[in-house]
């Protein structure tokens, strides 16, 4: 869709000449011979960039300007001045003026302005837009998503968290399986109560039961009071053990007794402690595999597996990564006080690009050293850590201006069946054009 672009000036020729070489450069103009006109039609709407004369006989540019930016912060306006009245265009850019141009206008140098303020309005309107996704596709604050599979994971969530069932999350390293936990506990009943949460590798098998399960005083060197473990202090609420399929096959069976009879005894005691905890699981094992090597009873498996919910690695969900860019950028330019307005295209080009082993922890500490980096209010590649600045740009094409457009159409065409692994039917829809148009055009020779 053209940008659409007012132009109020009480001059017939310097009005009618600017929308005549703006319509050239491919712009809708509408018109206006004085400030009051101006603002009846950038009151219909529809309106994209204004360029008004400085001054007008009824109300001037400044006071259109600043009706403009009054209901539309942000609004790109441009001011035209003569050179007698630059003092006065300098005092309008400081109240918002996007930019002056003086009078007689530089053909030229305008065209460029008038493209630097609208490519700077879509980037704001874009990360605007994401911003409003983001709000829609959360889930308990955290859970960010709009892929059909992570959508699968959420209604998942929202269906599961007023229930008692044990749910065990599996995924890759990163990939946000604690998130899940934090979203099932704040949708369910439990919620006011206790969310505990245990990593399971991070301590061995004697401190991991301790913790687990609490002890006597006495029950080993150093215990040397009784200690409530991770059961009672989760009691009515939900306990959240990441990277269960790294307990051995002793605390395996404590486990599955406390699963199954909801009671256990402390670590060098007698007396019987009865807990009501809903358990939440994590790994990013396959325990299937675990259990055929003897590493994982089948029992327990079952026993915790009642609801499985799988979190897709980064790499599958990619156009996830525009709305948790936009996230992360509004979280860490907050907290390091810096004005951002949004990330380059070229930026998220090379995050299309790269694979992300490390999955959405990864993402967040690229853009976290990305906010650090930058010294202006965008984002660019030369933000970037070393390794999304050494990553080959997919997702774009460089088109030589010498060829035809039928050449270029050809390039194009190809390329994006490449970026879709060859498949014709996306490509296509990518396109915007159906798949018989796309083998009509170019049949033999579409790889």
């Amino acid at each position: 869709m053209k940008n659409k672009i007012l132009i109020v000036d009480d001059e017939k020729n310097i009005r009618e000449g600017l929308a005549d070489s703006l319509e050239m450069d491919g712009y809708k103009t509408v018109c206006a011979s004085c400030g009051e006109e101006g603002w009846k039609l950038f009151g219909k709407g529809d309106i994209d960039l204004v360029i008004t004369d400085l001054r007008m006989p009824d109300i001037d540019g400044t006071e259109l300007m600043r009706r403009i930016l009054s209901e539309n912060p942000g609004f790109p306006v441009i001011i035209l001045t003569g050179h007698g009245t630059i003092e006065n265009a300098v005092n309008a850019m400081r109240e918002g003026a996007w930019h002056f141009i003086t009078k007689p206008v530089n053909i030229d140098y305008l065209s460029l302005l008038v493209k630097k303020a609208l490519d700077n309005r879509d980037l704001i309107l874009r990360n605007n837009q994401m911003e409003a996704e983001l709000e829609q596709k959360r889930l308990g604050g955290k859970m960010i998503g709009k892929t059909p599979s992570m959508q699968k994971v959420i209604d998942t969530i929202s269906r599961v968290a007023p229930t008692k069932a044990s749910i065990l999350i599996t995924g890759e390293s990163g990939v946000g399986k604690e998130l899940v936990a934090d979203a099932i506990h704040e949708f369910s009943p439990r919620k006011k109560k206790p969310l505990i949460k245990v990593h399971c590798a991070a301590l061995s098998a004697n401190l991991l039961e301790s913790e687990l399960f609490g002890h006597e005083k006495g029950a080993f060197t150093g215990a040397m009071s009784r200690r409530r473990g991770r059961f009672e202090l989760a009691n009515e609420g939900t306990l959240f053990l990441d990277e269960i399929g790294e307990i051995d096959q002793n605390l395996q069976i404590k486990l599955l007794r406390v699963l199954q009879e909801r009671k256990f005894e402390r670590v060098g005691g007698e007396e019987t402690v009865e807990t009501d905890v809903r358990l939440i699981t994590a790994t990013n094992k396959d325990l299937k595999e675990e259990m055929e090597k003897g590493n994982f009873r089948e029992d327990l498996y079952f026993r915790l597996n009642v609801v499985n919910i799988t979190v897709p690695p980064l790499r599958e969900r990619k156009e996830d990564i525009p709305i948790m860019a936009a996230a992360f950028l509004k979280e860490f330019a907050m907290e390091n006080g810096k004005t951002i307005e949004g990330i380059h295209e070229k930026v998220y080009a090379r995050l299309f690009s790269y694979s992300w082993p490390g999955n959405i922890r990864e993402l967040r500490n690229c853009i976290e050293s990305a906010v650090v980096m930058c010294r202006k209010n965008l984002i660019t590649e030369e933000d970037l850590p070393a390794a999304l600045q050494n990553v080959p740009e997919i997702g774009w094409v460089k088109i030589p201006l010498d060829i035809s457009l039928e050449e270029m159409e050809k390039l194009i065409i190809n390329a994006s069946i490449s970026f879709h692994n060859g498949n014709k039917s996306k490509a296509a829809e990518a396109l915007g054009i159906g798949r018989k148009t796309l083998h009509r055009k170019y049949p033999a020779k579409l790889k």
